[in-house]
């Protein structure tokens, strides 16, 4: 009896282990990337942070009118402030993306929980995606989902503020183009802001996995030796300015009218093909497959620092 009762424990345990270790990989993915989001709450907290100054800053200034002539509020120019607001959005997921990727795996190295993690039974290459899904997929979808909540605020405020006026809150909706400008928000982001630095992302990673320290100095090493090595042969500076175009979102996905700014659905139009089409954007995801590629390997070989 006893014995038939130990066997029990035995071969429930193993068949646990079983189960726990044939998980489909999709569900691994999927706990991976909570696991991000978990320990880096950065990913959702540096992008509310900002909103809520930005939304506090443009209530005062509608309220008080303290901001110069072009930026306040106006029912028949509307749009400037609701671009300013999208642009420091842009540029708060540039800078978390570029800390997370530089963190990403020098940090479990670093803080030697990588042998936690390896001990479970989640691949590198699940890891590595993972992380590499944070600036492609998480983090863009947190701050387009900040900036739309954030300029409808913006919305709702101005119309409070332009009614109290006795001035017309249709001119205000009319001149705004909340929804086009949404779209064009959206693609614009995604586009030049996801697909478009990818590479340079996915260089952080690697870099991340393979230095011992000062690991933003590595990363930006390569550009600049090449880069001085080209200007002082050949007195230019394709190669900074391809990387740094890349970083920053520069990529052909729109024209604007000659004076225009911003994402003006009147002024602005779209260019998808030319996008598509475009050899930076091909090479740029060639490159960024190969060194996620090189990231899985040397996870799979690091040992803590």
């Amino acid at each position: 009896m006893n014995t038939q009762l130990n066997a029990v424990p035995e071969s429930s345990l193993e068949s646990q282990a079983i189960d726990h270790g044939s998980l489909p990989s999709a569900r691994l993915l999927y706990w991976s990337i909570r696991r991000e989001l978990w320990e880096n709450r950065s990913i959702y907290l540096v992008p509310l942070a900002v909103a809520g100054v930005a939304l506090f800053g443009f209530c005062l200034s509608s309220f008080v009118g303290i901001w110069e002539e072009p930026l306040r509020l106006n029912p028949a120019k509307p749009q400037v402030p609701y671009d300013l607001a999208a642009g420091l959005m842009m540029l708060t997921g540039i800078v978390v993306s570029v800390f997370y990727c530089l963190d990403a795996l020098y940090g479990e190295r670093r803080d030697r929980s990588i042998l936690l993690w390896k001990s479970l039974p989640v691949s590198d290459l699940t890891t590595v995606l993972a992380k590499a899904s944070i600036p492609l997929f998480l983090l863009p979808l947190i701050v387009v989902t900040v900036t739309l909540a954030m300029q409808w605020i913006m919305l709702l405020f101005s119309s409070a503020v332009v009614l109290a006026s006795g001035m017309s809150v249709g001119e205000l909706w009319r001149n705004l183009s909340i929804i086009q400008m949404w779209l064009l928000l959206f693609y614009h982001f995604v586009t030049a802001h996801v697909l478009w630095p990818y590479p340079v992302y996915c260089w952080l990673l690697l870099v991340s996995g393979w230095a011992r320290r000062a690991v933003f100095l590595w990363a930006a090493l390569p550009v600049l030796v090449i880069g001085g090595f080209e200007r002082m042969t050949f007195h230019t500076l394709y190669f900074a300015e391809i990387v740094g175009g890349h970083l920053i979102g520069n990529a052909p996905v729109m024209d604007m009218a000659q004076g225009s700014m911003g994402l003006d659905p009147l002024t602005t139009h779209v260019t998808v093909g030319r996008f598509i089409s475009s050899p930076g954007l091909w090479i740029g995801l060639a490159l960024s497959a190969v060194f996620l590629a090189a990231a899985v390997r040397l996870r799979r070989n690091q040992e803590p620092i």
